[in-house]
């Protein structure tokens, strides 16, 4: 029986009857331990207004997908979108102008460089289809080459061999779930598959080469991510795979990185206690070696390029920081960075120059995405200039993370930012912000859309819900069979928490999210009616059914992952489908959705459109041609968010 909303005099009463003949109240999920925050702690700082981040000036700040070193460390090549596509970018590690490589209005990732320097090797689908073919370019510049030219195939993560002869991707047919590790030579464009995956719930990625390039590690996971091993490919395909890693019973293991000489992995895995630990795998014996336990989620990285040391980025509550593990006196030392959203770089090569220099990430919720390197001294220096001019991050409310407990005692973490100037009079209209996947976390990171809202006086928090990555395996697992149960019951609670700040109007909290974020908007707007002001529900999913019926098989898979068969778990797709609630929506809702989407098609916008019109809702809904699960275009980006601004103040102001 589920106990998802928990709200309501209906609900409270009955579950005061239930306590009153001696039932049981669901326990609460684990996870970290986390204090719970004083809704009344919550402040709305005091400075001089500033004026409402103009939208086009929050798409100034650029985006970027991806970055590598070129092999001589002079150049970092990027995907950005400083014209408004995701094409390719060379910027001089020394600094100065970005010289631009490739032009296509389709997006381009997945980086790699010969280790020559002469080509970057990448990947580029059509129209937001999600079916890559691989291209290089002339690192000095050119035309760009279809390495692949499949339209039965797609083909992503490539990574050269040491020599450069051949190069290493993941292959996925069209028709289905699963990924094989393939690699082609280079010179004659021949493809050899290295592995040939007989089940359909499990796919194959290429990790790296070992120094020789005779070898090349690969990780092997099930679709819904609940166990994974560790193998070694015979490059040229000569030999069987060999697996490195073997577990007993539900356990993750992944590698990322191969040390110089070929003798250690660095690993990730579950298996101590459901959360991932970093640490490193002796390839001869086998034996994994935990580093620097923690009680958050870690990540192992790359080995610096002389193998005294190895990256750790450790995952504090939607906050990420790196850190150098010394293997010679197991100390582990944070890098020199900011707080906010620091990660690693490098595209599918090594994030280290030949001499030591770190390619990082870092953003923050006041602070735009950039490209950093660090010296072994630990110096930062920034490469790129993503920040628009005119974007001062002190007119900028910082975020705050805030922790709350649910209906059954889960304690919740969620992203906070509150608007300058508020007065604690219950008036403030607010948002819910819940995220996509479900497998998935909201961090703390630069999101244009909250500065939009925020620095529009909307109070913004950015749950993560049961369901989510970063809080161990069973807080991840805890909403299987449960979609838009017990994590919509979160996201109702976070409307509880802005509420008991004082500042927020409870009758003023909107609702909007991408993907899953998008199905728990409409599933909120559905289920829990009277909770909502307004939804924009941006490519959410309605129908399960449907959903199976349409999209790609590898998100079959991962659907079967979540909630079963459509057959078998009947009750559960019913339960867990906004079709089954959507009549009841109360809430004006505002759908946004592209046309060429493989994950949630248009017939899921239109299905919910048609629905709510019927019973006289009301209702829009706006379509973007030549896009896919996600808006790449910076004019449909700009317009998507615009529309849901107006909708918002329309209905919440």
């Amino acid at each position: 029986m589920r106990w998802g909303l928990g709200i309501g005099a209906a609900s409270a009463l009955g579950l005061a009857l239930m306590v009153g003949v001696g039932w049981a109240a669901p326990a609460p999920v684990p996870g970290p331990v986390r204090a719970v925050t004083d809704p009344k702690s919550v402040v709305s700082e005091q400075k001089p207004a500033a004026p409402p981040a103009p939208i086009a000036a929050l798409f100034e700040n650029r985006s970027s997908l991806d970055a590598a070193w070129t092999p001589d460390g002079q150049w970092v090549v990027v995907s950005a979108n400083l014209s408004g596509r995701f094409n390719l970018w060379k910027y001089p590690a020394a600094g100065g102008a970005p010289v631009q490589l490739t032009k296509s209005d389709d997006r381009q990732s997945g980086l790699t460089l010969s280790p020559d320097g002469k080509w970057v090797v990448y990947q580029q689908d059509h129209g937001g289809d999600e079916m890559y073919d691989l291209y290089a370019v002339p690192l000095a510049g050119g035309e760009p080459v279809n390495l692949t030219n499949s339209g039965t195939v797609s083909e992503t993560g490539a990574r050269f061999s040491p020599d450069g002869k051949r190069l290493a991707f993941a292959a996925k047919p069209k028709t289905s779930p699963i990924t094989d590790v393939a690699v082609m030579d280079f010179a004659s464009r021949k493809v050899t598959l290295l592995t040939h995956e007989k089940t359909l719930d499990n796919g194959w990625r290429p990790v790296a080469f070992t120094a020789g390039g005779k070898a090349l590690i690969a990780n092997r996971e099930d679709i819904g991510s609940t166990t994974g091993s560790i193998w070694r490919l015979d490059a040229a395909g000569a030999a069987p795979p060999k697996q490195l890693t073997r577990a007993q019973g539900k356990v993750r293991i992944s590698a990322s990185d191969v040390s110089p000489d070929g003798k250690r992995l660095s690993i990730t895995s579950n298996a101590k206690g459901g959360l991932d630990q970093a640490g490193l795998l002796d390839v001869a014996t086998g034996q994994a070696k935990w580093l620097a336990p923690s009680p958050w989620e870690q990540r192992g990285g790359s080995f610096s390029p002389d193998g005294g040391s190895v990256i750790v980025a450790t995952d504090a509550d939607g906050r990420q920081d790196l850190s150098a593990y010394d293997l010679k006196t197991g100390k582990l030392a944070r890098t020199k960075l900011p707080e906010g959203f620091n990660y690693e770089a490098g595209g599918s090569d090594s994030p280290f120059t030949r001499n030591g220099r770190l390619l990082v990430g870092h953003d923050a919720s006041n602070t735009p995405f950039d490209y950093w390197a660090l010296d072994r001294a630990g110096q930062a220096k920034k490469i790129t200039n993503f920040a628009a001019a005119g974007l001062d991050p002190a007119q900028l409310p910082t975020s705050r993370i805030v922790h709350y407990k649910s209906a059954d005692g889960t304690v919740i973490s969620a992203i906070l930012m509150v608007p300058f100037n508020l007065k604690r009079d219950g008036t403030a209209p607010a948002i819910v912000s819940p995220h996509g996947g479900p497998t998935g976390q909201t961090t703390d990171r630069f999101s244009r859309q909250a500065v939009a809202f925020v620095s529009r006086g909307y109070v913004v928090i950015e749950p993560n819900p049961r369901g989510s990555t970063g809080y161990g395996q069973a807080f991840q697992d805890a909403n299987h069979k449960d979609l838009g149960g017990g994590d919509l019951t979160d996201e109702v609670y976070a409307a509880k928490f802005l509420a008991a700040t004082g500042y927020v109007n409870p009758k003023k909290i909107g609702i909007t999210g991408g993907s899953y974020g998008g199905f728990m908007t409409l599933m909120a707007v559905g289920k829990t009616p009277d909770v909502w002001a307004a939804g924009v529900s941006l490519y959410g999913i309605i129908n399960w059914y449907e959903m199976m019926k349409h999209e790609d098989a590898s998100l079959q898979a991962y659907q079967r992952s979540l909630i079963g068969d459509p057959v078998a778990d009947k009750a559960v797709y019913d339960a867990d489908s906004p079709m089954t609630y959507i009549k009841q929506t109360k809430a004006p809702l505002l759908i946004l959705q592209g046309e060429n989407d493989i994950r949630v098609p248009r017939g899921q916008a239109a299905e919910v459109v048609a629905t709510l019109k019927s019973v006289g809702a009301t209702v829009d809904v706006h379509y973007y041609p030549e896009e896919g699960h996600g808006f790449a275009k910076r004019e449909n980006q700009i317009d998507s968010l615009e529309r849901t601004i107006d909708w918002f103040d329309k209905y919440l102001k």
